[in-house]
């Protein structure tokens, strides 16, 4: 009984022999023995890459690809889905599909009149082309990309989500790729369908557009003139977590390749809304939301300062300290060094937050992995070389490394020489007791700064800040330093 291969154990059908039983079936004069056929060996190529692998090397697949053309819609269906089980797995399986000449038949599937043999056929073929540029290359040469925005235009809800998946992994490849899907109208039908209520559309849709904005600025440009805006914006409100994090990564897409793009998002609102949806959720969907910051600040000292001013900060640091995963904690670290590496201004805003001691610990930490440690050592490293806000670098005296202490020494030497009431705050906190404990090598970088705040002082003073943990000594220093410079 065919129809109980859906309860059956696959491995045990196929170890049994089955594949050779279904292939004569495929013939039978009975159309639904065929179909029900068909349908068996798609569960059994669905089910792993091995079975898969199985039913190319038992010849079948031009079989079916020869009935796919002459049957009738059921049996079209079960066909596409083999097809699809088979070519999902890997690109050599793939390819199969493709040197079997099945390309041809799928896109004339494409054309039929009943929904569902549009929607497996567009299956089939998105499967295939979302292996490599080589296998997607081949899909477009077959025409299926104008027959795909057909589908789109749709009534069927479940044919425009596969066909806009199918276009989505068609442009992901590379920007030739992208432009073939854009040349066929494919941008504008994309965005109506935002509007949709229908949340797996839109996650499919938003997919689709990033994929093709993400590989230059000429297309991202041609995505934003299909006024996304503020359409995309409501997407990161979405209840759907998915939408939510492919709107983000959409905006993430159009913003990292110029200025202009990302004065565009933020004059839009796009900036907060992102910072919003950022508080509104966890883990990997607020990743593109961090990473667009990131790029956004990036850019220039004016766009840093808008997600400064959006509050920004304070949001990325919640993400670098309460996300458990090490890449969305060094994505956020990345982000604070975008903002806080343009003045001191920006290096105040960040170093305000304490997130300093945050990103240190992260980079000590033995646990955190190669690229946490190298986001986060960057990032310090960004933001020590413009800030100027010693309360904020003071801590890190006491506890950071020899490559990151010559930067935090570094800026106490440029601010000291200048700044009176800082010099006396460094001495009663025990900054400069800390400084003359630290062991640097003669000649060194970090030898020049500290010779630098020590010149800052008298030289009893110096000497003397080793003594003064005793309080009376301590207290009658202290009231010495408002006569003593």
């Amino acid at each position: 009984n065919l129809q109980d291969l859906a309860t059956f154990p696959l491995l045990s059908l196929h170890n049994s022999g089955v594949m050779s039983l279904l292939r004569p079936l495929l013939l039978d004069v009975v159309p639904t023995i065929q179909q029900t056929a068909a349908l068996a060996l798609g569960r059994l190529a669905n089910y792993n890459d091995d079975l898969a692998e199985a039913v190319v090397k038992g010849d079948i697949l031009p079989q079916l690809v020869y009935s796919l053309a002459e049957q009738n819609r059921f049996y079209k269906k079960a066909a596409a889905f083999v097809l699809r089980a088979v070519g999902k797995h890997s690109p050599q399986l793939a390819q199969a599909i493709v040197d079997c000449g099945a390309l041809d038949t799928l896109v004339i599937c494409l054309e039929d009149f009943d929904p569902g043999v549009k929607e497996a056929s567009a299956w089939a073929l998105g499967y295939i082309a979302r292996h490599n540029a080589e296998l997607s290359q081949a899909v477009v040469d077959a025409g299926a990309v104008p027959l795909l925005v057909l589908c789109i235009q749709e009534p069927e809800i479940a044919l425009r989500r596969i066909a806009a998946s199918a276009l989505s992994d068609i442009s992901k490849h590379s920007p030739e790729l992208a432009q073939t899907v854009v040349d066929a109208g494919a941008i504008g039908h994309l965005a109506q369908r935002m509007l949709d209520p229908d949340a797996k559309l839109k996650r499919q849709v938003l997919s689709a557009l990033s994929q093709i904005a993400k590989h230059s600025v000429d297309l991202a440009e041609m995505v934003v003139e299909a006024e996304i805006f503020p359409v995309v914006l409501t997407c990161l409100k979405d209840s759907d977590e998915y939408v939510k994090k492919n709107a983000a990564t959409l905006i993430r897409e159009i913003a990292k390749h110029t200025p202009e793009l990302s004065q565009l998002i933020v004059n839009a609102g796009g900036v907060a809304a992102v910072i919003d949806c950022i508080g509104s959720c966890k883990g990997n969907v607020r990743l593109p939301g961090i990473m667009m910051l990131g790029y956004v600040a990036a850019h220039s000292e004016n766009l840093a300062m808008a997600v400064i001013i959006s509050k920004g900060v304070p949001q990325l640091s919640v993400c670098l300290s309460e996300e458990p995963e090490d890449h969305i904690k060094a994505a956020a670290a990345w982000a604070l060094g975008q903002i806080g590496r343009h003045t001191p201004e920006h290096a105040r805003a960040v170093a305000v937050t304490n997130v300093l001691l945050v990103l240190l610990s992260l980079y000590m930490e033995t646990e955190s992995s190669e690229d946490l440690q190298v986001k986060t050592k960057k990032a310090l490293k960004n933001i020590l070389q413009k800030c100027t806000h010693l309360p904020a670098l003071e801590p890190l005296l006491h506890d950071a490394p020899p490559n990151i202490l010559k930067h935090v020494v570094g800026q106490f030497s440029k601010v000291l020489p200048h700044d009176s009431k800082a010099r006396r705050v460094f001495v009663t906190s025990g900054g400069l007791k800390k400084v003359q404990e630290i062991k640097a090598e003669p000649g060194s970088l970090l030898q020049e700064y500290i010779n630098t705040i020590n010149n800052c002082y008298p030289e009893e003073i110096v000497s003397f800040t080793s003594y003064l943990q005793m309080p009376a000594l301590l207290k009658a220093f202290k009231r010495s330093l408002h006569t003593s410079f």
